[in-house]
Formats: structure tokens, sequence, C-alpha cells
């Protein structure tokens, strides 16, 4: 699966990795569920829940503070075309205008007692959850684990460190092994899989039903069809130079056609950018990021063409 990543899984991105790299479930980026209004999610999310992806289950991803907001939208967002939700429980830096909510949501499990089944009540299509081991403590999950298949949620997605130590620190994935072992509902393993022997070895040894890739991802796209392949061999810098030049590329066409105004394409490409931390390429993909205009973010990119090892 593609994580759903702020700012950077929109459905350029998106449309990116399936035409390239076909990862077998995509998400969008969270909708922000608003505690007032009618339909409770904004005209352009709607729209995005329902946006078709060349046959790749797309994932309308929904974070937000009230429970019962969460029902009308998950509901709306069905209407309008969405065939899958997800609820989010893990983003550390969720908030919409009335408060707290992904991952801080953890604070309330009475509040999700109630919300979870009524969440289940009204999704006719696939629920799942993306959530972190915990607010503070690790531990947390394993008394939720209970409630979610009580609600018969259709899989979790963990990510297992806790929501106060956001990326700090290691994804301690002893905690997913323990929660494939105990419970029925099938686990998606999350976080700190920048390889295929990374990944690979995470999926046999804590017998989760698949990976999702964020960060790594982002940084890589070929990393989904290494781990789809069992190749460990990692590429020489002559590949990752041709990798880099393709997806730089494409990405930047794409995003010309969907956002507006050199300035808004150009902090767009640098977000992607700065997810890219491969160290022999640290210099290239520094001065990108530096660039002001689009004529020399181009000309950058060409130059990756001409790196040998």
């Amino acid at each position: 699966m593609l994580a759903p990543l702020q700012g950077l899984t929109n459905r350029a991105t998106r449309a990116l990795f399936i035409d390239w790299v076909r990862p077998d479930v995509v998400f969008t980026e969270f909708m922000r569920v608003s505690s007032v209004g009618r339909k409770h999610l904004s005209r352009n999310d709607l729209k995005e829940a329902a946006s078709t992806n060349g046959k790749i289950p797309l994932v309308a991803q929904l974070v937000g503070n009230s429970g019962e907001a969460l029902v009308t939208a998950a509901s709306n967002a069905e209407t309008a075309g969405a065939l899958h939700i997800n609820l989010n429980l893990g983003c550390p830096y969720g908030r919409t205008a009335s408060g707290a909510s992904g991952g801080a949501m953890l604070k309330y499990p009475d509040l999700l007692a109630k919300m979870i089944p009524a969440l289940r009540q009204v999704i006719s299509g696939s629920f799942s959850i993306k959530l972190r081991a915990g607010y503070n403590d690790p531990e947390q999950i394993f008394t939720l684990l209970p409630l979610f298949a009580e609600a018969e949620v259709d899989f979790l997605i963990i990510h297992p460190r806790t929501v106060v130590q956001k990326y700090a620190g290691t994804a301690d994935h002893t905690i997913t092994k323990r929660v494939v072992h105990e419970t029925t509902i099938p686990v998606i393993a999350n976080g700190d899989i920048r390889t295929a022997t990374e990944g690979l070895r995470l999926l046999e040894e804590s017998g989760a039903a698949g990976l999702m890739l964020g960060r790594g991802a982002i940084a890589d796209p070929l990393l989904f069809e290494r781990l789809r392949k069992c190749n460990t061999v990692e590429p020489t810098e002559t590949e990752t130079a041709f990798m880099l030049h393709h997806y730089l590329t494409d990405l930047l066409n794409r995003y010309r056609e969907l956002f507006c105004g050199e300035r808004q394409i150009l902090d767009k490409v640098k977000n992607v950018l700065s997810f890219i931390d491969m160290q022999a390429f640290s210099m290239q993909i520094t001065k990108m990021k530096r660039v002001n205009n689009i004529a020399d973010l181009t000309a950058l990119i060409e130059e990756l063409k001409f790196i040998d090892e």
C-alpha cells in the first residue's frame, strides 16, 4: 500500500505511482471532517474520494474528532462514490478547526468505543483503521483490539510508535508481531520500511498481511517493484540516477497540470525532494531545493542523465 502523506499523495502523485510501480492500494491525503456543515467534508474531498485509479483501490482517509460528524462524513463519502473508508488514528499532527484529531483521538478511548461501531454500521464498503501503538503508551493498542474485532473492522494498519514520539526513534515492529498474533483482523505493517530487505524481513518475522510504504516510497518509488520481486539487491548509483530522472521529470509534468503558478508547483516538488535522502545524491537534491524557477529545476533534473559510476 502507498501510505497517505499530507501534501504528498495528491492525485497527481498517486497517478504517477499507479502508472509506474502499481501499488496494490493507494490512499487519499487525509480528509478533514468538520464538526459543522451538512456534509462535513469539502466539495473537493468528496470529489477526491470518488476518483478512479486505473483499477487500483482508492481508500478515502478521514480525520476528525466528532463521532457524529465522522459518521455523517463517511456516509456522504460513500454516497459520492467512495468504496473504501479509513479512519486516521495515527497522525501525530492531525488537527481540525475544533480541536485535536488523528492520533490524539487515542486519548479518548470511551469516544472511540462509540465512534467505531457507529462508523462500521454506516460504511457498506471496507472500513479500516490506521493507528499508532498508543498515545503515550505503546501497549495501548492491545486494549483496543477487542473493540476493533467486535466492530468487524476489515483491516488495521499499525505504525508501532506512540503519537508523542512523532517520528523519533525507530518503529518497534515487535509490537506489530504481537498484534498479528493477538487478533484475527488482517494487519498491515507500516513504519521505517526503507529497503526491500527490511520489508521482506518484516513480513516474515511479523506475519503481517502486507506493508504500507510511506517516506521510503516517496524517496524511491521502485521499492514497490523490488519488494514484489523479492529483489534485495540495492540499485547502483547509475540506476538510482536513472530512476530519479524519470521520477522527477514525470512528477514535474504532472504537477504542472494539477497546480497553478510556478511558485506552487516548485513548492510541491520541493516537498517531495525533502524526502529523498540518498547520500550519493545529496548535492544534486540540495541544489534542486534551492532553485527559484522551473527552468533551473528542469536543467538540474536533466543532469541526472549524465551521472555514471
